[in-house]
């Protein structure tokens, strides 16, 4: 049997890759529902606040959102540290949407006896189709300050923003672009623990910030304009 030499150029070369390769794996999150402490989120965990009646419903587990008029659908309960996923699907180009972490209760009780659309103070994890871009630049909009895979931001509570941020320096744009487009099926799992919230979309982390205040209260699915689904919902306490 002939045995090929290598020169050692070429093998020290393969060598460094593995190396880099090794030192900078991707950031992944492994999200197993089976194991203890998961819960799945149905219709029974979920309150009106600001939305018409027909504006949720649940089939078969799955909830359905019209996206009018503008407003949330809150938990039951109120959280604080938790793990939580989320699959969504935009039903239309352009869509917008959204899930609330850490929602005060005094907005919820403002938006819920007004019964005006509307939305609640707490950290913002953006659900944005791609499409919506080129529908703010046909209407003449900037569109630098906003990102359609996976922004995090504070609304009108506190928040500091992991880098890139945006031009204002209040949103933390996703370091890498992994969400799909309308009529797909996106995963979002969103870890807040302690005042920091951290986005994995698509199984990597790719946004979020620290020094939330407040780090407790509800949890809030958005309707803003248009169709989207939602799908496994299921959440998981941790200390």
């Amino acid at each position: 049997m002939r045995i090929m030499k290598v020169p050692f150029s070429i093998l020290a070369a393969i060598l460094a890759q593995t190396v880099v390769a090794a030192e900078n794996p991707p950031v992944r999150a492994t999200i197993d529902d089976m194991s203890p402490g998961w819960q799945a989120l149905g219709s029974d965990d979920f309150a009106s606040v600001n939305s018409a009646e027909d504006t949720w419903s649940w089939t078969n587990g799955v909830l359905y959102c019209t996206g009018q008029p503008i407003s949330v659908l809150r938990t039951v309960k109120e959280y604080r540290n938790f793990e939580l996923v989320v699959e969504w699907s935009h039903q239309r180009p352009a869509g917008n949407s959204g899930v609330f972490v850490w929602v005060t209760p005094e907005s919820i009780e403002r938006l819920t006896a007004a019964g005006k659309p509307g939305l609640p103070d707490g950290i913002e994890v953006q659900i944005l189709d791609h499409g919506y871009t080129d529908k703010v630049k046909a209407q003449g909009g900037k569109t630098d300050w906003f990102g359609t895979n996976g922004d995090v931001f504070p609304v009108r509570v506190k928040m500091t923003p992991f880098p890139p941020v945006s031009p204002d320096g209040s949103r933390s744009f996703p370091r890498k672009h992994l969400s799909k487009g309308h009529g797909e099926w996106n995963h979002y799992y969103i870890r807040a623990i302690n005042g920091e919230v951290r986005l994995w979309v698509n199984g990597e982390e790719v946004s979020g910030g620290t020094g939330c205040d407040p780090a407790e209260g509800y949890l809030c699915l958005e309707s803003e304009g248009s169709p989207i689904v939602f799908r496994k919902l299921r959440i998981r306490e941790v200390p």
